[in-house]
């Protein structure tokens, strides 16, 4: 899962991603959380989206990929610039922006859709944070946010490695769905659906057995999910 740097004092390096990514648990549980995200995404041809706290642009790129107009954001210039050069090796393009979740620097309505990834377990105060993201919403348009689950064997974990000095899990928010829908709700958007995802352990062999049945555990609603998706809309304008 990714690993933001809007936790003051805690910036991750850009090679963290990419070393996750190639071993065995961190590319299945990358693809497993990609595909719950796009999932609730829906179709993204000529939609203008926004990436909030983009890191080194996965999901930028595969909404870009998708046929979305992408602008992505992010804090350090360091995953500004591996995003751009991730771009370029995968043939699309990408607008990078500097900036905050909490403060985003775009005009009302600017945007059809705003993801926003591992992003608010690590932002001091999420609830500002996702009013910006309902703001720059255009009427009709769609917000999904992907979390870190609290009620997991990996939150579990990672309160532990927080607990034992690891600077990043120490200050590290763990959701609920019901928190997380609270969130958009208090943003003023309508909650369409809220999704559970990586139900194995973090494991890579477990991920090899689990990863095949994960839509059918999601359907399920089953327990466990270290990851929620979330998808709310916001109302359309009144004539």
């Amino acid at each position: 899962m990714a690993v933001h740097e809007a936790v003051e004092g805690t910036v991750v390096a850009p090679g963290t991603y990419a070393r996750w990514r190639s071993t065995t648990l961190g590319g299945i549980t990358e693809r497993v959380e990609t595909n719950a995200v796009f999932d609730l995404v829906g179709p993204l041809q000529g939609v203008r989206a926004l990436d909030v706290g983009t890191g080194d642009g996965t999901y930028a790129i595969e909404a870009a990929a998708r046929g979305a107009v992408v602008s992505a954001l992010d804090l350090e210039p360091e995953m500004l610039d591996a995003a751009r050069s991730r771009a370029a090796a995968r043939g699309v393009d990408i607008t990078l922006i500097r900036g905050r979740a909490e403060r985003l620097p775009f005009a009302d309505a600017s945007f059809d859709v705003v993801l926003a990834v591992t992003v608010l377990c690590f932002v001091p105060d999420a609830g500002p944070a996702v009013r910006e993201m309902a703001r720059v919403l255009a009427p009709g348009g769609r917000l999904v946010l992907g979390e870190l689950g609290r009620f997991s064997v990996w939150a579990a974990e990672r309160r532990v490695r927080g607990w034992l000095g690891a600077g990043t899990w120490r200050r590290a928010q763990f959701w609920s769905r019901s928190e997380l829908a609270a969130l958009a709700r208090n943003a003023g958007l309508r909650v369409a659906d809220v999704r559970g995802s990586v139900f194995f352990p973090p494991s890579g062999l477990a991920a090899r057995v689990v990863a095949p049945l994960e839509p059918l555990l999601t359907r399920l609603h089953s327990p466990g999910a270290a990851f929620l998706a979330l998808r709310a809309d916001k109302s359309e304008a009144r004539s």
